[in-house]
């Protein structure tokens, strides 16, 4: 029997996973994690057809990835880049401007990262820093943050025209669970570097971080390039619906493929292992080889 199609399985209408759609979540409704890995080794293989079809195709994809810190933005990345070529997949985290890139044109820095044919970029974070943490933080005047609001529609217009495919997502998550993660992090040393000085006085502002993405959806969900929204206080499930949802907006189709077989080992003919001393890396846990 041929093996069962579940690209689309488990899934709502809107391609969303459910408790209601799976029994296999725990008892406060989040995902198991068996069921996740085995939920997402299916899309794994759906995205490297992605990548096959846009290496073929020479399809421009864009992907943007904006929510307040703590929302998950990494963990949606990787889990979408994990299992595919980092020269198709790129993923673009820009510093904080130099004082040249701040004297350019604003779009300036993110315009030499964008696709090219056979690319699929994804900005963790993007040019809507200037409508966000920028906005919040006072980095940016208000008049500066109004003229990116306006320009910002028209803009990408003109990369959706150009023939990229522009997908914008928002990760929501509650101020429960960001301090939750946060908390999280300042004892955990595999954390360290994700809470900075920058995400404190971030956390502190939530409201203005509420207001400033209203105002960023209302000047900038357009028809060409809308805003879709993801409830991220279940990680794993978070991840799952974004890589189902840009699935079903990507009109990609499975590469044929020949059947691949491996060709014969050459024999070693005259080839002798040379007597050298090889400086080996210690295997402090295994078993030992004496």
């Amino acid at each position: 029997m041929a093996k069962k199609n579940r690209k689309h399985d488990d899934a709502a209408p809107d391609g969303e996973v459910t408790p209601a759609r799976d029994a296999r979540f725990r008892a406060d409704g989040r995902l198991a994690r068996k069921e996740y890995e085995r939920l997402l080794h299916d899309l794994h293989v759906e995205l490297v057809k992605l990548q096959m079809w846009v290496q073929k195709t020479g399809a421009k994809v864009c992907i943007v990835f904006e929510g307040r810190d703590g929302a998950g933005k990494g963990g949606v990345i990787k889990a979408i880049t994990e299992r595919v070529s980092p020269r198709v997949f790129r993923v673009v985290a820009l510093p904080a401007p130099t004082e040249r890139e701040k004297s350019q044109l604003y779009i300036q820095r993110y315009i030499q990262h964008l696709p090219a044919g056979g690319e699929i970029v994804i900005f963790d974070r993007s040019w809507y820093n200037r409508a966000g943490v920028e906005r919040v933080m006072g980095f940016t005047s208000e008049n500066q943050v109004e003229r990116f609001l306006q320009m910002a529609p028209a803009t990408e217009k003109a990369l959706v025209d150009s023939g990229i495919i522009l997908l914008k997502y928002w990760l929501e998550v509650s101020p429960e669970e960001q301090t939750r993660r946060l908390t999280a992090r300042i004892d955990d040393g595999r954390k360290l570097w994700k809470l900075t000085a920058m995400d404190l006085k971030s956390y502190s502002r939530w409201y203005d971080y509420s207001r400033a993405r209203d105002a960023m959806f209302l000047a900038t969900d357009t028809a060409w390039a809308p805003w879709f929204v993801a409830q991220s206080d279940d990680k794993k499930r978070a991840r799952l619906n974004i890589i189902r949802h840009l699935l079903r907006h990507i009109p990609y189709e499975a590469p044929k493929r020949e059947k691949v077989e491996l060709p014969k080992r050459q024999k070693p003919g005259d080839y002798v292992p040379p007597e050298y001393a090889y400086k080996l890396v210690p295997d402090l846990d295994g078993a030992s080889t004496a």
